[in-house]
C-alpha cells in the first residue's frame, strides 16, 4: 500500500474519533470538560531537571521549542503531538519561569520554520514579559528559525545562531486550495447557503472575486505590519532597513549576522557559556520535563511510518481548521 494512502486512512481514524469527543462535549458540563483538559493536557506545574550543578539561587532554564508553532484546533489534543511542539504546555512553562525569583536567565533553543500569527504573537508577548520581570534571555537557532520562529527571538537581549542555521522568511502567508476545476471534471457540484456576500471568502469551489482578494490581502499587510514594528522594536533595526530585509526571502545564519538579524555566531552552548557570564557567579541549568502528553498520544504511529508521513498527519488535521494568517516559511 502507497505510505501516502495508509497515512491518509489513519488521519481519517483520527480525524472520526475528533468528531466523536467533539460530539461528547457538547453533552458534557465545563467542570467536566475543565476535568477531561487537565487529564490530558497534564495541568501541574512543569517539573525540573537540573543539567547543571550550581547555585540554586541564581539559575537559568534551558527551553526548547521544535517544529511547527500552532496549537492544537478546540479542546481535544492532536493524536501526535507528544512528539512536537505543544503550544500550551510551552505557555505554561514560559509563566512558570516569570513567577520564579530564583530563575535570573533563559536560553530558548528555536528549531522552526515558523507558524500561526496568533500563536506566534502569543509567545512574544509572554517573552517581553520575561524580561520586565527582569530575567536575561537568549536566544539559540538551530538549523532552522524561520519567520515565526524569528518572531518569537526578536525580544532576545542575544541572538546565536550557526553559519548554516536558516532564519529570515520573514513575512506572512495565507493559503488555500481550489479545486473547482477538478469538481466540474467529475460532475460534482456544490450548494452553499450563506448570510452574507463574503461569508464563503476563499472557499475551495469557486475562484475569489478582485474585490475578494484585496480583503484577505488587507489582513496579510495589516500582520506583515506588525512583523515590521516587531523587529524593528526588538532588534532596534530602522523601520526602513527592516522592510529591505522582510521581503520573504531566507538568509544563512552568516549573512543574518551581516545584515543585523542576529548577534553572533555559535552553537547552543556557546549561547549557554555567554548567558552563565552574563549572570555571573556559578547559576545552575535547569530544563523543564514534558508532560505525558494527551491520551491519544500513539506511539505505534510513529513507529511503523516515517517522520515525513506523521508530518503529514499533523498538516491534514490542522487543515481542519481552515485557512489561517501565517508567520511560516514553506520550503
Amino acid at each position: 500500500m502507497n505510505k501516502r494512502v495508509g497515512a491518509s486512512i489513519i488521519a481519517g481514524g483520527i480525524l472520526l474519533i475528533a468528531i466523536v469527543f467533539q460530539v461528547i462535549n457538547v453533552f458534557t458540563t465545563d467542570e467536566d470538560s475543565e476535568n477531561m483538559a487537565s487529564m490530558f493536557s497534564g495541568s501541574e506545574k512543569p517539573q525540573e531537571k537540573v543539567i547543571e550543578q550550581g547555585s540554586a539561587s541564581k539559575r537559568i532554564v534551558q527551553l526548547n521549542l521544535e517544529g511547527t508553532i500552532m496549537n492544537n484546533p478546540g479542546s481535544n489534543p492532536n493524536p501526535f503531538s507528544g512528539g512536537g511542539y505543544q503550544h500550551e504546555q510551552f505557555l505554561k512553562k514560559l509563566e512558570t519561569i516569570k513567577e520564579d525569583p530564583s530563575i535570573k536567565g533563559v536560553l530558548l533553543h528555536v528549531n522552526s520554520p515558523g507558524g500561526g500569527v496568533y500563536e506566534s504573537a502569543e509567545i512574544h508577548d509572554k517573552l517581553l514579559e520575561l524580561k520586565e520581570a527582569d530575567k536575561e534571555f537568549y536566544v539559540s537557532m538551530g538549523s532552522m528559525a524561520a519567520s515565526g520562529g524569528y518572531y518569537i527571538s526578536t525580544p532576545a537581549d542575544q541572538i546565536f545562531a550557526s553559519n548554516e542555521t536558516f532564519t529570515g522568511s520573514l513575512g506572512v502567508i495565507m493559503e488555500n486550495v481550489n479545486y473547482q476545476e477538478l469538481a466540474n471534471e467529475y460532475g460534482v457540484k456544490f450548494n452553499t447557503f450563506k448570510s452574507g456576500k463574503y461569508k464563503d471568502i476563499m472557499s475551495p469551489t469557486r475562484e475569489m472575486t478582485e474585490e475578494e482578494r484585496e480583503i484577505i490581502q488587507t489582513l496579510v499587510d495589516d500582520s506583515y505590519e506588525e512583523f515590521v514594528d516587531v523587529i524593528s522594536n526588538g532588534r532596534d533595526l530602522p523601520e526602513e532597513r527592516v522592510r529591505e530585509l522582510a521581503d520573504g526571502r531566507i538568509y544563512s545564519g552568516k549573512q543574518a549576522a551581516e545584515n543585523g538579524l542576529v548577534d553572533q555566531i555559535g552553537f547552543q552552548e556557546d549561547a549557554l557559556q555567554a548567558l552563565k557570564e552574563q549572570i555571573g557567579g556559578n547559576p545552575q541549568v535547569i530544563e523543564y520535563k514534558n508532560s505525558v502528553g494527551s491520551f491519544f498520544n500513539l506511539p505505534l504511529a510513529e513507529s511503523f511510518l516515517p517522520n515525513s508521513e506523521v508530518r503529514y498527519i499533523e498538516e491534514l488535521i490542522s487543515e481542519r481548521q481552515g485557512p489561517k494568517l501565517m508567520y511560516l516559511y514553506s520550503e
